[in-house]
């Protein structure tokens, strides 16, 4: 029997990570997170390009294009989405997920779900960098493993 794993070797690789403004206080430490990840597993800084837009819904599109490039190796979708009033929450956190994985199924790179959906300003705190850790962070561990992963496989 045959086992496979990715590791988190950076070492080489080029990484995108396209992130929302909206909700900015959140998403620059999601953003924060992730580079730390990336720098602590080798991925050079100059390989790390950031690319922002608007808010969460524009998320898939921009991978698409960037993915388009043949640049990356991997992309980080990054962005904070809060419950308020409305429904919007809703369909924005609905539709940024589906996109997102629609395009893991389609593109030839990987792309990692960092895109915080919370009911609450305090969940936000807690998950962009204090109690429950950094989802960007986590986010490019999970990017990592996976382009290894699909490395092994060619």
């Amino acid at each position: 029997m045959n086992y496979f794993e990715g590791n988190y070797s950076g070492k080489n690789l080029k990484i995108a990570i396209v992130v929302g403004r909206f909700n900015s206080h959140f998403t620059e430490e999601l953003v924060k997170g992730a580079k730390d990840c990336l720098i602590r597993h080798e991925v050079n800084q100059n390989n790390i390009d950031v690319f922002y837009v608007p808010g969460s819904l524009e998320i898939p599109f921009i991978i698409r294009q960037v993915a388009a490039t043949n640049k990356h190796h991997g992309v980080i979708a990054l962005g904070a989405v809060i419950r308020g009033e409305t429904s919007h929450f809703d369909i924005v956190s609905n539709e940024v997920a589906k996109g997102i994985a629609q395009l893991n199924l389609t593109l030839s790179i990987p792309t990692s779900f960092g895109v915080i959906t919370v009911d609450t300003l305090e969940q936000a705190i807690n998950r962009s960098g204090a109690k429950s850790g950094n989802k960007g962070f986590d986010a490019a561990l999970s990017l990592l493993e996976t382009i290894n992963l699909t490395n092994q496989l060619k």
